[in-house]
C-alpha cells in the first residue's frame, strides 16, 4: 500500500507507460518535454504545480487500462471501504445487455396484459 495519494500517482504513471506518455495524454496541447514537465512537477511535493481532480481521473483511468488498480485500492483503503474488484468492459456490456432483455421481456408482457385487459367485454350494469 501507498504511504501517500502522491506515491500512489507516480505508480500510476509508470504503469501508463511513464510521464511522457502520460504527460502528453494529460495535456496535449504542451510539447511532450513541457508536458513530461509538468506531470514531474505536479508529482513533485516540492512543487507548487498540481493535477485538477479530472486530470487525476484521467491519470487513474489511463493506469487502470494497463492493468494497474492502484489508485482504486488506494482510494478504498483511505476511506475505508471494502477492496475494490474491477469490472471488465466486456463483462460490464454484457450485464448491460441482460439487464435490456429483461427489461424488452417485461414490456412486451405488460403490452400484452394491457392488451388484453382493453379487450375484455365491459362489466357494466345495464
Amino acid at each position: 500500500m501507498f504511504e501517500t495519494l502522491n506515491d500512489c500517482l507516480i505508480e500510476c504513471v509508470k504503469a501508463a507507460g511513464g510521464s511522457k506518455a502520460v504527460g502528453n495524454r494529460i495535456w496535449p496541447e504542451k510539447t511532450m518535454e513541457a508536458a513530461q514537465r509538468h506531470l514531474l512537477n505536479c508529482l513533485n511535493e516540492g512543487k507548487a504545480e498540481r493535477m485538477t481532480p479530472d486530470q487525476v481521473l484521467l491519470l487513474a483511468k489511463l493506469a487502470r487500462e494497463k492493468g494497474c488498480h492502484a489508485y482504486a485500492h488506494f482510494v478504498a483503503h483511505t476511506l475505508s471501504y471494502a477492496e475494490p474488484t474491477p469490472i471488465e468492459p466486456r463483462d460490464e456490456a454484457d450485464e448491460l445487455r441482460r439487464q435490456f432483455i429483461e427489461g424488452t421481456r417485461a414490456l412486451v408482457a405488460m403490452a400484452q396484459r394491457i392488451e388484453s385487459l382493453e379487450q375484455r367485454p365491459s362489466l357494466r350494469a345495464a
